[in-house]
């Protein structure tokens, strides 16, 4: 049974699309079959996996609101073991339909329901906003991954979606647990970004990823090719983290054993090449 992660922040440009397509590709990549859930009307997965919007004909809005099986709208994308269940700009109108569905806060549950027996790992990528596709994405997951840009105002947005899980974890999904919050555009040049993360970790201790996300051309640049980093350039920085969050997730859940010799060692702090 496949194990539901929600990407979620409603702060935007955090790298929550980057770290939605990335880390999938990596689970994916360490051969764990995955569907990435692109559950942002901008569709940036979509997108950062190659695929043209002209082109989709079927989305997750038809999974969710027309009540179309995940099997009928999903693709093969171009990374072995990656699925993408891909988006449209038809769901920004999904909340406003759904708005008086008796069940309206379990709907993509619902739908990705048949398909957990399918995969190892579910990925959803989150709009930036605490919508009701927003809440479904949190409703349907068992955990939820927190990405955090290393900059002064982290803390304030941080606050707000943390107020939102805990209201769907009291009142509509009482398993919901948060994965990790793992810190994002790191410059260890920076004297700001090292604040964040000791703020950060000082405040919220074990719930902080051991990973950071390095700032990283290569990454900046995958999504043009349409292309999670891992496929456009293997030995980037921005691969390295992204495998070291996979395997770090892995050893969280117990489903592998990592000897430190075989750990792809990050770059020192200051490695913001490639």
């Amino acid at each position: 049974m496949a194990k539901i992660i929600a990407i979620a922040n409603q702060k935007g440009g955090v790298g929550k699309t980057t770290t939605a397509i990335n880390l999938a590709a990596s689970l994916a990549v360490l051969e764990y079959k995955t569907l990435l859930v692109d559950a942002d009307p901008q569709a940036n997965s979509t997108t950062g996996n190659g695929f043209d919007l002209k082109n989709i004909q079927v989305s997750l809005y038809d999974c969710i609101v027309n009540e179309m099986p995940v099997s009928q709208a999903m693709l093969e994308t171009e990374t072995p073991n990656l699925y993408l269940l891909p988006s449209h700009l038809d769901l920004v109108g999904a909340e406003i339909e759904l708005i008086n569905h008796p069940n309206r806060e379990h709907v993509m549950k619902l739908a990705l329901e048949a398909e957990k027996k399918n995969f190892d790992f579910i990925i959803i990528d989150c709009s930036p906003s605490l919508g009701l596709i927003t809440v479904n994405a949190l409703t349907a997951a068992d955990s939820v991954v927190i990405p955090v840009q290393c900059e002064y105002f982290a803390l304030e947005g941080l606050g707000k979606l943390l107020n939102t899980i805990k209201i769907v974890q009291t009142r509509i999904n009482t398993e919901l647990q948060i994965e990790g919050i793992l810190m994002t555009m790191y410059d260890g040049r920076l004297r700001l970004s090292n604040q964040v993360v000791e703020e950060i970790k000082n405040h919220f201790e074990d719930m902080v990823f051991n990973t950071i996300i390095h700032r990283n051309t290569r990454l900046g640049e995958a999504p043009s090719f349409g292309k999670p980093v891992l496929m456009y350039d293997t030995d980037s920085t921005g691969s390295v983290n992204y495998l070291n969050l996979a395997k770090e997730i892995l050893q969280k859940n117990n489903l592998t054993k990592i000897k430190n010799e075989d750990k792809i060692f990050e770059p020192d702090e200051h490695g913001t090449s490639n």
